[in-house]
């Protein structure tokens, strides 16, 4: 499985992990938890079994572009939730979705959240969230709006657990 990201610049990033941070201050799950190097605030804008990395490089033209992260999202999957910022879908922002999901073709059924018209971008919190945590979560960010630029794109190797940075 390969997902292609886009990176956020680095005030912006700090802004995430601060809110990672908090989260695990208060002894929470957090996507701060995972201490892996290539760990760290994304948007994730297609998911698919394989993706040419040479071929995606080709959208980098479309960075920077500015990003707005707005409110807390909730996704539910199997009695848990994951814990998101909700990411502004600018037009700029779609455009760059839309020259991805393109390159990268369609998506199989699994990823289908990733095709265009059906994707909800979103820079993830904390994954497997129980019910009952929710609402000290939601009590522990702040939900700022954090405005910046999607500056990177890089491409995630699931399997190998590689990155290929594009930009």
């Amino acid at each position: 499985m390969f997902s292609v990201e886009i990176l956020l610049d680095p005030l912006s990033e700090q802004a995430v992990r601060d809110e990672w941070d908090r989260l695990i201050d208060a002894g929470l799950p957090s996507t701060g938890r995972q201490t892996a190097p290539s760990n760290r605030p994304h948007i994730t804008v297609a998911v698919r079994e394989r993706v040419d990395a040479s071929a995606v490089a080709s959208v980098a033209d479309a960075l920077p572009l500015e990003l707005a992260l707005g409110g807390i999202l909730l996704f539910g999957h199997s009695g848990r939730f994951v814990v998101t910022r909700q990411v502004i879908a600018s037009a700029a922002l779609l455009e760059l979705h839309r020259r991805v999901a393109g390159i990268a073709g369609p998506a199989e059924p699994r990823y289908a959240n990733t095709a265009p018209d059906q994707w909800t971008p979103h820079v993830t919190l904390a994954r497997r969230v129980p019910a009952e945590q929710v609402a000290t979560m939601l009590a522990v960010l702040e939900s700022r709006p954090i405005t910046g630029r999607a500056t990177g794109l890089r491409v995630w190797d699931a399997v190998a657990k590689t990155v290929t940075t594009l930009r």
